[in-house]
């Protein structure tokens, strides 16, 4: 039998439809609209483009959006001056520095100078660390978004064996420290892995994020394997070899329109949680003694 197809475009507009809801409930409540500012370095066409459909996004859902876009030749002391500047902004709910940036900036030093607080992308180093060790923060989003389209496919990941193929820092990485969370077994599989083929096809759970067009050979997929497809190459083409994984697999996600879009609204809805977050720390200070400070126990019942 063919793969079920997991249709990412459905699971995150019924997620958008009730984050919109969640979005006039909170203006409603506290007039403030939550704004997610985006900078780009360079003039990359995708990039740009991916920025725009994120600025749309966030306007249908009753957000704003603040686009800052900088020069090739922009340094990192600049670019950090930039992200420092917008964490200071009490406009500004959420931060997301668009990615990959220009070989020549420090990309950590970068993400690290946003404030965890409106870290909504999940790129920090505290936003991993949180993630890993005691599940709090902001999630990386793509990896969260993941983390969703399984459990809307009713996939049980306990006991189950992860291979995740790829490790960058905001990706594979994250990947597999959400995947451990849930009692997954987990396999990192990378540019020196002996033998990936046999990696593979030892997989109940599949996640290819190493940005190699179709990479992963349909004929490696173990019968009845999940495989989720992160990866997107020119032409709309996954890292997964998708018409040929269609037989074996039990359920699979296309490119485009599997993991993408739930990765923005994944971003979308930790720019509320930010802003609601945001918003209960101004009230907090606002009735009690400004010498003391927040109190880290704030409720967060809401995010």
């Amino acid at each position: 039998m063919a793969a079920r197809i997991i249709n990412g475009r459905a699971i995150a507009d019924a997620a958008l439809a009730d984050l919109s809801v969640r979005t006039r409930q909170f203006r409603d409540e506290t007039g403030h609209v939550p704004c997610l500012a985006a900078v780009i370095v360079g003039a990359d066409p995708a990039s740009k483009a991916y920025v725009q459909m994120k600025a749309k996004r966030s306007v249908a859902v009753g957000m704003t959006s603040r686009t800052v876009e900088l020069p090739v030749s922009t340094t990192t002391e600049e670019l950090v001056d930039v992200l420092r500047a917008l964490s200071a902004d009490p406009s500004i709910d959420g931060i997301l520095l668009q990615h990959p940036v220009p070989g020549h900036i420090d990309e950590r030093a970068a993400f690290d100078a946003i404030s965890a607080d409106k870290d909504v992308d999940g790129v920090t180093s505290a936003a991993f660390a949180a993630m890993a060790l005691t599940g709090g923060g902001f999630e990386s989003c793509t990896p969260s978004g993941i983390l969703r389209l399984l459990d809307a496919t009713g996939v049980e990941l306990s006991g189950k064996h992860a291979v995740v193929v790829g490790r960058s820092p905001i990706l594979g990485l994250p990947m597999g420290m959400l995947l451990l969370r849930r009692g997954a077994t987990v396999t990192y599989c990378h540019s020196r892995t002996v033998d990936l083929a046999a990696h593979v096809a030892s997989a109940d759970v599949v996640i290819a994020a190493v940005g190699v067009p179709e990479l992963i050979k349909g004929a490696w997929i173990k019968p009845g394997a999940v495989v989720i497809d992160a990866g997107y190459n020119e032409g709309n083409v996954g890292d997964v070899e998708y018409a040929a994984a269609l037989p074996h697999a039990g359920a699979i996600t296309p490119v485009p329109g599997g993991v993408g879009p739930m990765t923005v609204a994944v971003l979308l809805e930790q720019t509320l949680a930010a802003a609601v977050r945001a918003a209960e720390v101004r009230a907090w200070s606002e009735n009690h003694d400004s010498r003391v400070g927040p109190d880290p126990a704030i409720a967060s019942d809401r995010l």
